[in-house]
C-alpha cells in the first residue's frame, strides 16, 4: 500500500509545480513526500517531524485521502519514527479540516496505540486523548468511542494496556447507554489475564473514578479499588494505593470508614515493601482526602508502623512525610500518639523538620519528646537518642544545645548500662568536632573531671573513657594543663580496675603529649604502677611503657 501511495503523493505535488509556471517552492515539499518512503530511517525520521508543512502543502482533503492512509500503512517502522509520527497527529486537527474531520486521525493512532514500543504507545494515547476533545458528542460515540472499545477487546495486551488510558476522556460527553458499556469494558481490563494490562488499569482507575457518578464509585470503582489492592502483583497492588487517595476525595465521609479504609490498612501492611512504601509515600495525601478523625483513629497507627519497617526504605519515606506535618497543621496528632520508635525516626529527620517548622516549634513539640526519651525505661532507645545528639546539636545550635540539652549528655555517662556510658563517651567526642575545643573546656571538661571523685568506681572509670575520647579532639594543651593531672591523681585509686585504666589511658594519650611530658611525668607514673601488686595492673602498665618507647 505503501508503494502505492507514495509516488501519487509525490507526482500530485509535481503537477502543482509545473502548472506553477516551474515555480520551485514545491520541490521541497516532493522531497520530504519521498523521503516518507526512503529506507534511510534518519530521512524518514526527518520528513514525519516536517509532517505538517507537507499537510499544509497537500491541503486538508489530500492530507485527509491521501496522507493519513499512508501514513496508517507505514506503521511498521523504527521506533523513533513511530513516536515522532505520534506526537505529529496530536497537533493535527486543523490540518485535516478542523473538529468536523478529526476522527480521520484515529486510525492511524489507532495503530500505533497497539505497537510494541511502551513509549510509542503512551505518546499515541496522549495524542488521543488530546484530540478526543475535540470531538463532538455525535463524532464521540461514533468514531472515538468505538475505537477504545476495540482497543479494550484487543487480542495483544499492548492495545489493551492503552484502551485504559482513553475510558477516562469519552466517558462524561456519551449517552448513559455507552456509559454502561465502558464501565463494563475498564471491569475487565481491572481483571485481564495479563498483568501488564491490570497494572495500567489499576493506574487510570483513580482517574477514571473522578468522572464517574458517586453511585457507580461506590458500585464499581470501590470492588475493583479491592480487588486490585489485593492483585498477586505487587506491581498492581501499589498502584492500587495511588488510586485509593483519589476515591477517597470522592467519598462522603461516612462512607470512607467502610469503603476505603480497611483497604489502606490492609496495604500499609502489605507482604511487599513496595506497596509499605506508596502508602508511606502517599500519607500526606490520604491525610487530606480522609481528615482528621480517620486519620487520627486509623492512619498515625499505620504510620506508627511504617516509621519502624523493616525496609530502610519505608522508613526513610515516613519520616520524610513528617516534612508536610506542620504544613498540614497535624503535627499534635503525630506527637500525641507516637511511641519512641516513632518519635526516633522524627528525630533522624530533624534536619527535615527544622526546615519546615523552624527552631521555635522545635522547642515546644520535640524537646520534651527527646527528654523523656533520653529517659526511656528501654536502653536501647536511650541509646538511639544518644546517636542522634549530634545531629540536635548541629540543629539546634551551641547555645540551645547547652541549655536544653547539656545537662542530658552528662547525665548518660553514669547511665547503669555500659553500653551507654561507652555511646554517651563517643557522643562528647562527636560534640567537641562540632562545636569546638575551647567550648569543651568551658563546658565539658570541667564536669567530666568532677566524676573523677566520684564514690562509685565506675563512674571514676568513665571520667577515663572520657578523656581517652576528649584528648584527640581537645589538643595537647588541654589535655597536659586539664585533664593530664586527674589522670596521674587516679593512679592511686584503691580500685585496680580504676588503677589498670589510668595505664591504658595514658598509653591513649600519650601520642597527644610532647615528648619531654612523657619522660618526665608519665614515665614515673607507669613504672610506679608496674610495680603494683594487681598483676592487670602491673601488665597494662608495662604494655604502656613499651607501646610509648618509655623503657
Amino acid at each position: 500500500a505503501s508503494g502505492a501511495q507514495g509516488p501519487a503523493l509525490v507526482e500530485g505535488v509535481g503537477l502543482g509545480m509545473a502548472g506553477a509556471d516551474s515555480d520551485d517552492s514545491l520541490y521541497p515539499i516532493a522531497v520530504l513526500i519521498d523521503e516518507l518512503r526512503n529506507e534511510d530511517v534518519q530521512l524518514r525520521l526527518n520528513s514525519i517531524k516536517k509532517l505538517s508543512t507537507i499537510a499544509l502543502a497537500l491541503g486538508v482533503e489530500r492530507t485527509r485521502t491521501e496522507l493519513l492512509p499512508f501514513l496508517t500503512d507505514t506503521i511498521y517502522d523504527e521506533d523513533e519514527v513511530l513516536l515522532a509520527l505520534a506526537e505529529q497527529l496530536g497537533n493535527f486537527t486543523m490540518l485535516v479540516g478542523g473538529p468536523e474531520y478529526v476522527h480521520c486521525l484515529l486510525p492511524p493512532l489507532e495503530s500505533l496505540a497497539t505497537v510494541e514500543e511502551t513509549v510509542v504507545r503512551d505518546k499515541a494515547v496522549e495524542s488521543l486523548r488530546k484530540i478526543s476533545h475535540e470531538h463532538s458528542p455525535v463524532d464521540l460515540e461514533v468514531h472515538f468511542e468505538p475505537l477504545v472499545k476495540r482497543l479494550a477487546s484487543g487480542d495483544w495486551f499492548t492495545s489493551r494496556t492503552s484502551a485504559c488510558g482513553l475510558f477516562s476522556v469519552c466517558y462524561p460527553r456519551v449517552s448513559s447507554t455507552v456509559k454502561a458499556e465502558i464501565r463494563q469494558h475498564f471491569r475487565t481490563l481491572c481483571s485481564d489475564d495479563t498483568p501488564m494490562v491490570r497494572r495500567a488499569a489499576a493506574s487510570k482507575l483513580g482517574e477514571f473514578a473522578k468522572v464517574l457518578e458517586l453511585e457507580y464509585v461506590k458500585s464499581d470503582i470501590i470492588s475493583l479499588f479491592t480487588a486490585l489492592a489485593s492483585d498477586e502483583q505487587d506491581s498492581v497492588r501499589l498502584l492500587a494505593v495511588e488510586a485509593g487517595v483519589s476515591i477517597a476525595t470522592l467519598l462522603p465521609q461516612e462512607d470512607l470508614e467502610t469503603l476505603v479504609m480497611p483497604t489502606l490498612r490492609q496495604a500499609a501492611e502489605d507482604k511487599s515493601w513496595r506497596v509499605r512504601y506508596m502508602v508511606a509515600d502517599k500519607f500526606s495525601d490520604l491525610q487530606k482526602a480522609v481528615g482528621p478523625e480517620i486519620t487520627k483513629n486509623d492512619l498515625v497507627p499505620a504510620f506508627q508502623n511504617l516509621l519502624k519497617d523493616c525496609e530502610a526504605e519505608v522508613r526513610a519515606a515516613a519520616a520524610n512525610k513528617v516534612k508536610g506535618e506542620k504544613k498540614h497543621q497535624r503535627s499534635p496528632i503525630i506527637y500525641e500518639h507516637d511511641c519512641p520508635e516513632v518519635r526516633l525516626n522524627i528525630i533522624s529527620n530533624l534536619d527535615c523538620v527544622n526546615e519546615v517548622i523552624g527552631i521555635r516549634q522545635l522547642s515546644q513539640s520535640l524537646l520534651p519528646a527527646i527528654v523523656e526519651l533520653a529517659e526511656d525505661a528501654k536502653w536501647r532507645v536511650r541509646l538511639a537518642i544518644i546517636e542522634y545528639m549530634p545531629l540536635l546539636a548541629g540543629q539546634l545550635g551551641v547555645e540551645f544545645f547547652d541549655e536544653k540539652l547539656n545537662s542530658l549528655c552528662m547525665a548518660w555517662l553514669v547511665d547503669h548500662v555500659y553500653a551507654i556510658r561507652e555511646a554517651a563517651t563517643c557522643n562528647l567526642m562527636k560534640l567537641v568536632e562540632k562545636f569546638g575545643a575551647e567550648w569543651a573546656q568551658n563546658t565539658i571538661v570541667p564536669k567530666v573531671l568532677g566524676m573523677a571523685n566520684d564514690p562509685n568506681y565506675l563512674h571514676r572509670m568513665t571520667t577515663l573513657f572520657c578523656i581517652n575520647a576528649l584528648s584527640e579532639v581537645c589538643g595537647q594543651e588541654i589535655t597536659t594543663k586539664h585533664m593530664l593531672p586527674v589522670v596521674f591523681k587516679m593512679s592511686n585509686d584503691q580500685v585496680a580496675n580504676v588503677r589498670f585504666n589510668v595505664a591504658k589511658s595514658l598509653q591513649k594519650i600519650g601520642p597527644v603529649l610532647d615528648s619531654n611530658c612523657l619522660q618526665t611525668e608519665v614515665k614515673p607514673v607507669l613504672e610506679k604502677l608496674a610495680s603494683d601488686q594487681d598483676m592487670d595492673v602491673k601488665y597494662f602498665a608495662q604494655e604502656a611503657i613499651s607501646v610509648l618507647s618509655l623503657a
